[in-house]
């Protein structure tokens, strides 16, 4: 076994360090989700806190970890004797995020159970990271279905496994963490609510810090123990540290000023249900033990409303993590009372023995600029450069130059739009595909691992060869030929491939803000449903991939925002560049069906002969057969009608900025049109 990083090497991120030591004080605080750009010790961060967790009691032999003086009484391995057990380190248990069903529940033997009556279980990884700690990487890319799971389990304290009618039940409490890069997609909001705190990580921008981050870590990788061993001082401390706070925790006093001050704080925020509240009081009480003190300060709560609130004031996927700091303490201020705060030192800083007055910090001062807010993306509130303040319509120039961006209308509920036949794409909510959860459409015999069970045709399989097989009780005699899986119909996720004309045939301000507004929506009905986004722009005499395929749909919002318009309509341009970028996706994701969603007014211009070019191009994604609507951005009381007749070249079909609104009765099309070359794709994927 590899030796871990140590923990307390790890240079800056201090409010990181600050969460996971907290959770290793009080796991009642509900885990970590680590939120950060690449390469900023996340995952050596979280596997280092594995070396400090105190090691746990268990029952000598038991797959699940029961604690000898209190053995769970439905254990699958049980009953236990209470008596004295075995120590072991607590675990440190990582769940990949293309792992099966059955690898993080485990598995019955189906086989076993329905001819012998026998619950032959296999623990999965639930089991295993009872009393312990779950990391998951790359949470936000975790499968849905396995996401529902991981609720049930950390909502409950117990994982169920049930396979027609046969049930297991086994302990599952566990510390949390998980850590994930936002630019690859966000979280399901029930999933980011039962993180019981969250922390932005970012490099640091001071010289002097990246030298000792580079320094320790090239000392690590040339001699991982020798390193290890010069930190092991220090690990020593922050162990028996961690000991002493959890021994200290019952006795810690959560004054009802301190309440008061949580329940403001949460309130002024709109935070949504009273979760937040809990994990507010726990962190609090957290931090004072930490720092050794037996009353929770002002300063401790407000350490724990910067950990425990900002992740839970997301309304959408657009807006960014974050707290108002002046607000903060104004609330704190007008709720505080004097009552909670004792100052048994006498000496004026209400007794902490810690940077940041609390006594909330780790054990180590990190230079300025290496917080989880420097260097932080701002972007989306900040004013595009040279946007005037009135919101006045404001025409293209006459040379067709390059205009400030505009921004985005209001996001509005769409309609719905889908991919017509039947696919097989990772699980999401919008096309008709065979899942893994659906209803139950027919059965077939299994492809490797049995995972869902059709009882009836599995009867049906075995009933003729009763005689044969010697049948003599009431029991029926099944072998693994006879077992059939359950075929189910869901929905999938898909690839949104947006493409949208940045011309000056757009540029009018109001159009484009209206423009936006609709690409805006349709980018949160994509993030509701799960889907991959892209975006392709076209303007001039070029196309750009202003966003590659992603299931960031908050980075695409971010480059629709910014993006300028201006010039000529090269359409044929921005078709062959989602041409491109399909090819592309079908190789790396060859499941996953594309939807095109071409926004324009429908005109071509620049270079020879734009309209046939385009036409060209549009009847070239149609062969492959890529479903597509058109969003008919056109306006005024003369309409030329090129978007209907792009949308015909395309065989999808064409939408009004209008009738693409979920609550407006003009438009009559709900879905995009099933074409011929569609049809054949459809069956073969089917």
């Amino acid at each position: 076994m590899s030796t871990p990083y140590p923990f307390t090497a790890l240079v800056g991120q201090d409010d990181l360090r600050l969460a996971l030591l907290l959770n290793a004080v009080s796991p009642a605080v509900g885990g970590v989700l680590v939120r950060g750009e690449k390469g900023t010790a996340k995952s050596t961060a979280v596997r280092a806190l594995s070396a400090l967790i105190p090691e746990v009691e268990v029952v000598a032999g038991c797959r699940f970890s029961c604690a000898p003086g209190a053995p769970d009484p439905a254990c699958p391995d049980g009953p236990h004797e209470t008596g004295p057990g075995t120590s072991r380190a607590a675990r440190m248990v990582e769940l990949p995020v293309g792992a099966s069903e059955d690898r993080l529940v485990g598995a019955l033997d189906i086989e076993r159970a329905l001819a012998e009556g026998v619950k032959a279980f296999e623990p999965g990884l639930l089991a295993d990271a009872h009393r312990g700690i779950l990391y998951v990487d790359e949470v936000n890319l975790l499968h849905d279905h396995l996401v529902d799971l991981l609720l049930d389990a950390a909502a409950m304290g117990a994982s169920y496994v049930e396979r027609e009618g046969v049930s297991v039940r086994h302990a599952a409490r566990f510390l949390l963490v998980g850590t994930m890069n936002p630019e690859e997609g966000e979280l399901r909001p029930q999933l980011l609510d039962r993180f019981g705190l969250t922390v932005e990580v970012a490099a640091s921008r001071e010289p002097d810090q990246r030298v000792e981050v580079v320094k320790r870590r090239l000392a690590y990788d040339d001699d991982p123990e020798g390193f290890a061993g010069k930190w092991e001082q220090e690990e020593s401390a922050v162990r028996a540290r961690i000991v002493a706070a959890r021994d200290l925790l019952p006795s810690v006093r959560l004054g009802d000023a301190a309440l008061r001050q949580i329940a403001a704080t949460c309130a002024a925020f709109e935070v949504d249900g009273m979760r937040a509240d809990i994990v507010m009081a726990r962190t609090a009480t957290a931090l004072a033990a930490w720092a050794g003190r037996t009353d929770v300060l002002a300063e401790d709560v407000r350490q724990a409303a910067l950990l425990a609130l900002p992740h839970r004031r997301r309304r959408n996927p657009f807006d960014a993590p974050g707290l108002d700091e002046d607000k903060l303490d104004d609330t704190l201020e007008e709720f505080g009372g004097q009552d909670d705060e004792p100052d048994p030192d006498g000496d004026g800083d209400g007794g902490g023995d810690g940077p940041g007055g609390g006594g909330g910090q780790p054990p180590q001062d990190a230079p300025e600029g290496s917080g989880p807010d420097a260097g932080g993306d701002q972007a989306a509130d900040i004013p595009a450069q040279g946007e005037p303040s009135d919101s006045g319509e404001q025409k293209a120039p006459a040379g067709g130059g390059e205009q400030a961006a505009a921004r985005a209308s209001e996001p509005f509920r769409t309609k719905m739009l889908s991919v017509p036949g039947l696919g097989e794409g990772a699980a999401g909510r919008r096309s008709r595909a065979r899942t893994e959860h659906g209803r139950t459409t027919g059965a077939r015999r299994p492809r490797g691992a049995l995972t869902k069970l059709h009882l009836a045709a599995t009867v049906q399989a075995a009933a003729p060869h009763q005689r044969a097989r010697g049948r003599s009780g009431p029991g029926l005699v099944v072998r693994r030929d006879d077992l059939r899986q359950a075929t189910r119909e869901g929905r999938e996720g898909n690839l949104v491939l947006f493409v949208v004309d940045a011309s000056g045939s757009m540029a009018a301000r109001q159009r484009m803000s209206a423009v936006k507004g609709a690409v805006l929506s349709l980018l949160l009905d994509a993030y509701q449903r799960r889907d991959k986004v892209g975006l392709v722009t076209f303007r001039g005499s070029s196309a750009d991939v202003a966003l590659p395929p992603t299931s960031s749909v908050d980075a695409a919002a971010v480059r629709l925002e910014s993006l300028p318009t201006g010039g000529r309509t090269p359409l044929s341009a921005g078709l062959l560049k989602a041409h491109d970028v399909l090819r592309v996706e079908r190789l790396r994701d060859p499941a996953r069906r594309p939807l095109v969603v071409v926004v324009t007014d429908g005109r071509a211009t620049g270079g020879p002969e734009p309209v046939a070019l385009a036409g060209r191009a549009a009847r070239l994604l149609a062969a492959e057969g890529t479903a597509s609507v058109v969003v008919d951005c056109e306006s005024g009381p003369v309409r030329l009608g090129l978007a209907g007749q792009l949308a015909g070249e395309l065989g999808g079909t064409a939408v009004t900025l209008d009738e693409l609104r979920a609550d407006s009765i003009a438009g009559l099309v709900k879905e995009v049109r099933q074409m011929p070359g569609l049809r054949s794709n459809s069956r073969r994927v089917a």
